[in-house]
């Protein structure tokens, strides 16, 4: 137990990456990511210490403190740990799972082992960094049993767990072969928060028909309070476990550091434009190469369009940045195979030499590149067919404060509760792309009070609601959680 860590992160990731060269040494640097966006100005607020994974096997550096004073404590995985735990039960099982089954989930014994005991490791972690009677916050689904763990180890900690993703229909979670011990886990917990009170609903709906998860009795929740948009102010659901513990439920949809963004250099938009060949029209797409976000269907809209002449070649561009993720599990390589085709089909049919219809990246940019193009971008394309929430989506808006630019969005995104001001689209089916990628670029052309009405109201909503909100919002929450147990 170490006395000075009163407020405790629990993630995968460490909030960097880690290198480590040919000689032994190793280079550490800052990583991207919404998970990283959010809680960051939190933890330094509360100078308060992060556990995770360096994104290194078989090796980790020794504590050590960010120059805002986070304290990063490494968590070593093996070869064997990253491949059965990360690969394998947290992204081939629990992540199409839990975005609907998208792709069909594996269901592997021995991936669930690994699970298990590398959850035991964070949670062995947490426990010897927490001082006595600290908050931890655990994040997301590749912990989901580090809460029930935690709570026998140190009865003492105040526990909160937030879902970044969707949290799915109980039909669909009931799938899942060891869908009581996770439940059991996530209980552990004094509140758990999701994105959406329709996610919240789902989990509680959940405990009611999986006995085993609360004991011998569930309690019945109560009505979730909603108030201030989408976010939940109070939390006034719970589910009562079997040895007679409230565990608060609610919806605190997560959002950005808008105070993070600078307006991009005049300059570098500019030059930009220049060359692309100073475009009418300039879409763009920011993703994980994920095969949950829908970049493929996005571009056969835009070939579509191009195809029909309802977009000129010459007139219009599309810019897609895809950031490499997961690229040894096959569905990923699958997907980036498809979209790569895709982009050379359509270079190949509309454009010339010299000027490419589509610019594509498959790397990760950094924070000052992505906000030129944001600037860039006449219509952001967000078009997930599952999403938690989708920061890309507030960062594009965050950056059209003034009101230009238009927001194309799945309705499957949990963004598009709040960004109501959006052009909403079903990602399943192209057409709907179609319709509102040219509606946004009709109202931009010839209905401009519309179209900076619609994005005024998105920007109004993110400006309100940042992630100080939803931080401050959990941690109060969290704090009253389980007073009347």
């Amino acid at each position: 137990m170490d006395d000075s860590n009163s407020f405790v992160v629990v993630a995968n990731r460490l909030p960097v990456d880690m290198s480590v060269h040919p000689d032994g040494t190793y280079s550490i640097s800052p990583s991207p990511g919404g998970l990283v966006t959010g809680l960051s100005p939190v933890l330094e607020k509360h100078r308060g210490c992060w556990v995770g994974w360096p994104g290194t096997v078989d090796v980790a550096p020794e504590p050590f403190r960010t120059e805002t004073g986070v304290l990063l404590h490494p968590v070593v995985l093996t070869a064997n740990d990253f491949e059965g735990f990360y690969e394998g039960f947290s992204n081939a099982t629990l992540w199409p799972l839990f975005h609907d089954l998208i792709v069909t989930p594996t269901y592997n014994t021995e991936w669930w082992q690994a699970f298990r005991e590398v959850n035991l490791k964070f949670a062995q972690a947490v426990s010897e960094v927490s001082a006595h009677g600290a908050t931890v916050w655990v994040q997301d689904y590749q912990l989901l049993l580090v809460p029930g763990i935690l709570r026998q180890m140190r009865p003492d900690l105040k526990i909160g767990f937030f879902l970044h993703i969707p949290f799915p229909s109980p039909d669909l979670f009931r799938q899942l072969p060891w869908r009581e011990e996770i439940v059991r886990g996530m209980l552990g917990a004094d509140l758990l928060g999701f994105h959406l009170v329709q996610n919240a609903e789902n989990f509680l709906a959940l405990t009611q028909q999986v006995a085993g998860a609360a004991g011998s009795h569930v309690g019945q929740p109560n009505t979730l309070n909603v108030s201030g948009g989408a976010l939940v102010r109070e939390v006034g659901a719970h589910v009562t476990t079997a040895d007679g513990r409230r565990v608060g439920v609610g919806a605190f949809p997560i959002s950005i550091d808008v105070e993070a963004f600078e307006r991009a250099s005049t300059s570098k938009v500019s030059e930009l434009l220049t060359t692309l060949g100073s475009p009418d029209t300039v879409f763009l797409g920011v993703d994980r190469l994920d095969y949950t976000k829908g970049i493929l269907q996005r571009l056969l809209a835009f070939e579509e369009l191009l195809e029909s002449g309802a977009l000129d070649p010459e007139k219009a561009v599309f810019l897609q940045v895809a950031t490499p993720s997961r690229e040894r599990i096959e569905h990923y390589r699958v997907s980036r195979s498809q979209v790569e085709e895709a982009v050379g089909r359509i270079n190949g049919r509309f454009g010339r030499m010299g000027h490419p219809v589509v610019h594509y990246l498959h790397r990760s940019l950094s924070k000052a590149d992505l906000q030129v193009l944001y600037a860039v971008a006449d219509v952001m394309l967000v078009t997930p067919f599952k999403d938690g929430m989708n920061l890309v989506a507030k960062e594009f808006v965050a950056n059209h404060r003034d009101g230009s630019g238009a927001l194309v969005l799945s309705e499957f995104a949990g963004a598009a509760v709040e960004l109501t001001g959006a052009y909403l689209c079903n990602p399943f089916d192209v057409e709907s792309i179609k319709r509102q990628m040219v509606a946004a670029v009709h109202d931009l052309e010839h209905n401009p009070a519309s179209a900076r009405s619609r994005m005024i109201t998105n920007s109004e909503q993110v400006y309100t609601h940042d992630v100080n909100v939803w931080a401050n919002s959990f941690l109060t929450c969290l704090a009253d959680a389980g007073e009347d147990s």
